[in-house]
């Protein structure tokens, strides 16, 4: 069965001190384009998360966001380098009297100066980075199974499709008996009309026509068409269903569509393989959302 790749995922998990969640959202993507943010506690298990999201994620935009909450606020609170931000608005002072300029957001521009805040943001034990990665395992479970279940969905659409393309494909053979026996009347007719009925070689206008014709037979399109859209069904069911191998089923359906519109000659056929294509877009359109 096949996976969507839109999709979402949070987990959490936490203990006395500190709680961690993971949220985890994702778009359609050729590859996978991963943004992560994390603590900066945990700087050191990026490399980790991301090897992780390679591996279990595969493709999709993906935003992960860690966010911290700590029972303690006063543990993660920030504080101000009182003397480091009296030296700097004193030497702002000092530029501004000389400058003669506006004093009044000079403790605006020094509090964010370097190095005047800073953040009580202490190295994550252990304890606390096997808490983080139960939380991220947490979320991308949330994330696969909204994944599958997104992928009946597209399934079930993508058969109903395929279908479609088939049972037109059952229209266009029950009104093409008629289609060689008026190709060969125009022909003949038009021969009338220009040669004269009289002055035609009837042996060499018949093995023309023959030649002719054998260049409009749809028999192999028709039959390559039904194996393709057949392929695609059996493809969406397969364990190992993924959208780059839909997708390139669904490039031989249109090759072979669009060889029976050209050499259809006849407008009934026509109209069909126009709705044919219409289908196959929408299946094309769908697929670029199949993990």
């Amino acid at each position: 069965m096949i996976k969507s790749m839109t999709g979402y995922g949070i987990g959490a998990r936490d203990n006395q001190k500190v709680k961690y969640t993971v949220e985890i959202k994702s778009l359609n993507s050729k590859f996978l384009e991963l943004t992560l943010r994390l603590p900066k506690a945990f700087s050191d298990k990026e490399l980790t998360l991301r090897s992780e999201c390679s591996r279990l994620i595969e493709r999709g935009k993906v935003n992960v966001t860690v966010t911290v909450e700590y029972v303690d606020q006063t543990s993660a609170a920030a504080t101000i380098n009182t003397e480091l931000l009296k030296n700097y608005f004193r030497q702002l002072e000092a530029v501004a009297n000389e400058l003669n300029t506006d004093r009044g957001n000079l403790f605006e521009l020094a509090l964010n100066m370097p190095e005047v805040i800073s953040h009580n943001e202490e190295e994550a034990d252990e304890e606390e980075a096997t808490l983080l990665l139960g939380a991220f395992q947490e979320a991308v479970t949330g994330l696969d199974r909204f994944r599958k279940d997104e992928g009946v969905v597209l399934t079930q659409d993508l058969s109903t499709r395929t279908q479609d393309i088939l049972r037109l494909l059952s229209e266009v053979e029950s009104v093409e008996t008629d289609r060689i026996p008026l190709i060969r009347d125009r022909i003949s007719q038009y021969m009338d009309e220009t040669v004269g009925k009289e002055n035609v070689d009837m042996n060499r206008f018949e093995q023309e026509l023959i030649f002719y014709i054998d260049k409009l037979d749809i028999t192999e399109e028709k039959v390559r068409l039904r194996s393709h859209c057949n392929y695609f069904l059996q493809a969406l069911d397969a364990a190992d269903a993924n959208g780059k191998k839909l997708g390139f089923i669904s490039q031989e359906m249109g090759r072979e569509i669009n060889t029976l519109g050209s050499k259809a000659n006849h407008a009934g056929i026509q109209q069909i393989v126009v709705r044919m294509k219409e289908e196959l877009e929408k299946i094309k359109e769908q697929l670029l959302n199949v993990l």
